[in-house]
């Protein structure tokens, strides 16, 4: 962790000095600058800062070909005509030098901004507050409208952060009259509904908001009627049960609740919300079959506010209104948590469509989730890849990390709550980081992450071969709260096959990677991801990844036949492999799946092994559900009652291909 002499030393090198700023004093550090990594320094003169220039709005966040860059994107683009306020921190330094030194440790995750702060800066206003600046305008020509905090951060300082970014988790240098500020964007405010396409309903509206009371009320003619509930519905990956977890808080923060499926089994709800994927084959038309029967309810009169979210939502938009005109709300994942805003405009007779490329803000009120163990905390948004086959970056937009701060917090906030285990998320986890100003790197997020004091167990998806690195390796093996457990899609084991595809690694590169594992942790679980039948893919070529699997032997393999997905490149490929090809090579590939995930589980039969235990056997009441820590899905008899939640040390007996099964020893 962080080495309390070296700014032990430099403050008393500041009292020491000459030159004073607000009560402090100046330092020269030129000898430690030398070592550092510098940020250039952008002129006190207004007319030297560039101004933005407006691009324009976008369907697709991250359209092929186009720009990857969230801060030319959104932070410089039509996004930023939204913004109505940032969130800064800031250090006070004497110096240059001194500011530049300090910023190589905030890089390197060994101290956060707010405990540099505390320790270390100037400034005596901020200074127990680790910092915090506060909210400032955006929209501030004359400078009246934060005039308020001239004394703390002038204005000079403040359009020079602001012109540089107004990305969170950025850090950047600026100087003024008090001297050189180190400053974190925090958080950012857009205006959601600004962003949102409107269109006004010729029927009555759908839901009407309370606003005595703050919540939803009811809908056409029942606007007395307070218990409105929602019924919510999420596919896909972890990726949307974590966004579904943050719309049903923002739902229940206006006082809609679950539908009960016990206790109100003679209720329609009145807002439903399907949270979409695109990644399968028909996820449209799955999508439009299980609207059907809430269109039906609407069209006779019922009074049912339907909400499409997620990937889905984002690749249609407002082609989804034309074919399911019904439809109250069309918004991507990045309005999950912003789903609120959107529904006041919802409760003014409006559809609304929600697709355009924005800020990831902070949570403005706690996820609903979906487990009392384990919980799932997202640390970077969105993918900046081309995979061919992949829809993925153009449904959830352009790669934006989340601060290591905010990081923290939630992860220390679930362990305070008595969560024991949290998964960190992203589509491209490695690439954490690497969209921040400094770039930070996900491994030493990870550190940072596994030494929050209580949390038990860390675990992490999804890495990608092409950035992942060996540093990742050796984070796990070095924290003891990181579960020995590494999931690497590796989708085709033919290095022909990866470049088609636009991977950008190869077999060889994958295959490095799993000896780095298998080197310093002999013992740890390898999930990963394949798909066959891919345009052009050869019988040779799929005997490569029957190779490959027989070379690493995969503790699971989540496998797919190829399927075209909308705009995305191989779709329009004329090589397509024949659908009863493609079948029979998916068939073969599970039967290598299932025997290696027997063979790699059997190993834990006779050991004693630390299982978290989830939730009841659903099958077996009398039994319990629970986790290894390489991610092994355990049952043992217990009651659900005494046990969730805890450690429990498991005697495997009996191994299969996909669970174990013990008994319980003191």
């Amino acid at each position: 962790m962080f080495v309390m002499g070296f700014y032990y030393s430099l403050f008393l090198a500041l009292v020491a000095s000459s030159g004073p700023v607000d009560g402090y004093v100046s330092v020269s550090f030129s000898r430690l600058s030398r070592k550092m990594t510098t940020v250039q320094m952008v002129s006190t003169s207004n007319d030297s800062v560039s101004k933005f220039a407006l691009t324009p709005p976008s369907k697709y966040p991250t359209a092929r070909g186009s720009e990857v860059d969230a801060r030319k994107i959104i932070a410089t683009g039509a996004g930023r005509q939204h913004l109505t306020a940032i969130r800064l921190s800031h250090i006070l330094f004497a110096s240059d030098e001194m500011a530049q030194a300090s910023l190589h440790e905030l890089r390197t995750a060994t101290i956060s901004f707010e405990e540099l702060s505390s320790q270390i800066s100037l400034c005596a206003e901020t200074r127990k507050e680790g910092g915090s600046i506060g909210w400032i305008t955006i929209q501030d020509e004359d400078g009246t409208k934060n005039e308020h905090l001239d004394a703390i951060f002038p204005r000079e300082a403040r359009e020079q952060a602001v012109q540089i970014t107004t990305k969170p988790g950025d850090v950047v240098l600026v100087q003024s009259p008090r001297g050189y500020h180190l400053v974190q964007v925090v958080d950012v405010m857009a205006d959601v509904r600004r962003m949102a396409n409107r269109k006004q309903k010729r029927r009555p509206k759908t839901i009407v908001l309370d606003s005595e009371a703050g919540i939803l009320a009811g809908a056409l003619g029942r606007a007395n009627r307070k218990d409105l509930t929602y019924k919510l519905e999420s596919m896909g990956c972890q990726m949307n049960l974590a966004d579904s977890e943050r719309i049903e808080g923002q739902l229940q923060s206006l006082g809609i609740r679950p539908l009960d499926p016990e206790k109100d089994k003679l209720i329609n709800p009145d807002v439903v919300v399907l949270n979409t994927c695109s990644i399968r084959d028909h996820a449209e038309q799955k999508v439009y079959s299980y609207l059907g029967p809430h269109t039906k309810r609407k069209r006779e009169g019922e009074d049912v506010a339907i909400i499409v979210a997620g990937c889905v939502a984002q690749q249609e938009g407002e082609a989804l209104l034309r074919k399911v005109p019904e439809v109250d709300l069309v918004m991507g994942p990045q309005y999950a948590n912003r789903i609120a805003d959107l529904l006041e405009d919802v409760s003014n007779g409006n559809q609304v469509v929600a697709t355009e490329a924005t800020h990831i803000m902070e949570d403005s009120s706690k996820p609903r989730r979906g487990s009392k163990v384990a919980a799932w905390v997202n640390v970077i948004y969105g993918c900046n890849e081309r995979c061919a086959f992949c829809i993925v970056p153009t449904t959830r937009g352009v790669e934006q990390s989340r601060p290591i701060e905010s990081i923290v917090q939630e992860v220390e906030e679930l362990v305070a709550e008595g969560y024991k285990e949290v998964t960190l998320l992203g589509q491209n986890i490695d690439a954490w980081g690497r969209d921040m100003l400094p770039k930070r790197k996900f491994s030493d997020l990870m550190k940072t992450i596994g030494n929050v004091p209580g949390l038990q167990r860390l675990r992490f998806v999804t890495s990608h071969p092409r950035y992942m690195s060996l540093g990742v390796v050796d984070a796990v093996a070095e924290t003891p709260s990181a579960c020995e457990s590494f999931h690497i899609p590796f989708q085709s084991g033919s290095t022909d096959v990866l470049a088609k595809m636009g991977r950008g690694h190869t077999r060889e590169k994958y295959l490095h990677i799993v000896e780095r594992i298998r080197s310093k942790i002999p013992d740890a679980s390898i999930t990963a991801d394949a798909i066959v039948g891919f345009p052009g893919e050869t019988e040779e070529q799929f005997q490569e990844t029957l190779s490959l699997m027989e070379e690493v032997k995969f503790d699971q393999v989540n496998t797919a036949a190829y399927s075209p997905r909308p705009n995305t490149p191989a779709a329009t490929w004329e090589d397509q492999i024949p659908e009863d090809v493609k079948q029979d090579r998916l068939q073969r590939i599970n039967v290598i799946v299932k025997k290696h995930a027997r063979e790699r589980r059997a190993r834990m039969v006779g050991r004693t092994v630390e299982v978290l235990v989830e939730e009841r056997n659903v099958k077996v009441p009398t039994k319990v559900m629970g986790r290894t820590r390489h991610g092994y899905i355990v049952y043992f008899e217990g009651e659900i009652e005494e046990l969730q939640g805890e450690l429990v040390n498991v005697k495997i007996e009996i191994s299969e291909s996909f669970y174990l099964a013990g008994t319980r020893v003191d």
